[in-house]
């Protein structure tokens, strides 16, 4: 009962106490400084200080140490009431932080100090200072980053799904399936092709980035807690950081307890996913970018998601995809920063891993914003169907016409490659376009086309029935669009349920 008292008599102490101590001259012990009887250099603390940026770990931190404390009581380190005390004095700690309450002190050099160091103030050091037993901050800062990416992964990979539905529901549209529209290879005309295959290009390569996103969490998937330092855990038995990784909703502990405080692939694979979705996303906006164009004008780009010009009142800039494109480099630097980081750390934990948050964090507060604008802007796009149509031209049809001599007349393709070429050379020559060549012109260079007919010749010029000519699984006809359409419906049904569970993120975000 004595103890019970005197912690809840600590527990209502006001945090300014630990402002009052500092102001008396007197600093919070350093959980590592007992064979240390020098104070830390005033710039080193600077420098070795984490919590600036590490904090945002604060939800992943108090729920591993929740769990951590129901472990320790199991393994017999401490009794049930000391861990109901632990605990309770943690979600007051989280409440704190969730209220913006959460005073740093000097002295706090990581968020794993911080928390620690408020529990002892809630609850006492006697109780406070059993918490970190077999513990090391190497496997709590593992957990912690796994804990708080976890969740990140399940909110990126809902926004990431929304822009795939956003891409397939404007495909899906009679108008955007009509629209002909110029294909482009070395940013050259090339074929016609309808808006929706075009979307739909960049949708399909959206999936691919979920699909690795959820690849890259199940190989994420294992709990460092319990690993210690770096040789294992004192107090547990075989069975113990089996239980602890259920309890933290991870699939399975990690195998090796050396490799569990040094592995930082996940992180790596996190920032390398983010760079090529960054990539993905680039590509999109580049395409738009120049479609928007007044020279081009295929589209219009929505007000809300646009800029105007300090001086040029007429301007209308796609800020926002810009942007998108400009963000690609800042991811690839993060990416380029975690390979150069790791490949110079030997085994086990080293300080240069305080390093890998921050790209990390970037990351993800990048790529969640980005894709928010991003799907702002692919919903808020108009598109020009008659501007579109007015880009194509009948030299788009040379494959066209070689693939008739093909298809009626059955010459060698390689045969009417060189005969359409020919065509394109002619055309030029005499000033006019392939569909101003008549059928006596086309027969010096073929005398297959004295077998077509006037209507023959005529259809060759025709840019609808070329695009309905493509018509195998993933071409631009109209039932191929249908197809596709129909497929990324099915993708978005199948994978609906990947990725990290709702309960195991539920530990970092809800209370």
């Amino acid at each position: 009962m004595r103890a019970a008292a005197r912690t809840a008599r600590l527990a209502g102490r006001p945090q300014a106490m630990a402002r009052r101590a500092l102001s008396e001259g007197k600093k919070p012990a350093k959980l590592w400084g007992g064979a240390f009887g020098e104070a830390t250099d005033k710039t080193m603390e600077l420098f070795n200080d984490s919590l600036p940026f590490d904090k945002r770990l604060w939800a992943a931190d108090l729920a591993g140490s929740k769990a951590y404390a129901a472990a320790i009581k199991e393994a017999g380190v401490i009794d049930a009431e000391q861990m109901k005390t632990m605990q309770r004095g943690l979600a007051d700690v989280r409440k704190e932080w969730a209220a913006g309450t959460f005073v740093e002190v000097e002295g706090d050099e990581d968020i794993h100090t911080a928390n620690e160091r408020r529990l002892g103030e809630l609850v006492g050091s006697d109780i406070a200072g059993r918490l970190h037993t077999g513990r090391s901050r190497n496997d709590q800062v593992a957990t912690d980053l796994r804990l708080w990416l976890r969740a990140e992964v399940h909110a990126l990979r809902g926004l990431l799904r929304g822009l795939v539905e956003d891409a397939r529901d404007v495909a899906h549209t009679d108008e955007a399936q009509g629209a002909l529209m110029p294909g482009y290879t070395h940013l050259q005309r090339a074929q016609p092709v309808r808006y929706s295959h075009w979307l739909m290009s960049h949708a399909w390569a959206w999936t691919r980035d979920a699909e690795r996103l959820d690849a890259l969490w199940a190989r994420s998937d294992r709990c460092p807690l319990g690993s210690g330092a770096l040789a294992g855990h004192p107090f547990f038995d075989e069975d113990q950081r089996q239980k602890l990784s259920d309890a933290l909703k991870f699939s399975a502990p990690t195998n090796n307890s050396m490799d569990s405080v040094s592995d930082r692939d996940f992180a790596m694979e996190f920032t390398q996913w983010a760079a090529l979705l960054g990539v993905h996303l680039s590509r999109w906006a580049e395409d738009q970018i120049i479609y928007g164009t007044k020279e081009f004008g295929f589209i219009s780009f929505g007000q809300r998601y646009s800029t105007g010009s300090s001086l040029m009142p007429q301007k209308r800039n796609p800020d926002a995809l810009e942007l998108l494109r400009g963000k690609t480099a800042r991811l690839a630097g993060h990416q380029a920063c975690l390979t150069s980081l790791l490949a110079s750390c030997p085994s086990a934990y080293n300080k240069d891993l305080q390093e890998d948050k921050e790209p990390v964090f970037d990351a993800a507060h990048t790529l969640r914003v980005a894709l928010e604008v991003a799907r702002g802007v692919l919903t808020t796009t108009q598109i020009h169907p008659e501007r579109m149509r007015a880009a194509l031209e009948p030299s788009m049809l040379a494959t066209d016409l070689a693939e008739h001599l093909v298809r009626k007349h059955d010459v060698p393709f390689r045969e009417t490659h060189h005969v359409a070429g020919a065509a394109v050379r002619l055309a030029e020559s005499e000033g006019t376009t392939l569909s101003g060549l008549s059928k006596a012109q086309l027969v010096t260079l073929h005398p297959a086309f004295e077998n077509d007919t006037a209507a023959d010749i005529v259809a060759l010029w025709d840019f609808d029935r070329s695009a309905e000519s493509r018509d195998a699984q993933g071409g631009t006809s109209l039932r191929a669009q249908k197809e596709q359409v129909a497929a990324l419906s099915a993708w978005l049904a199948k994978t609906a349920q990947d990725g990290p569970a709702a309960d195991a993120v539920a530990l970092v975000t809800e209370p």
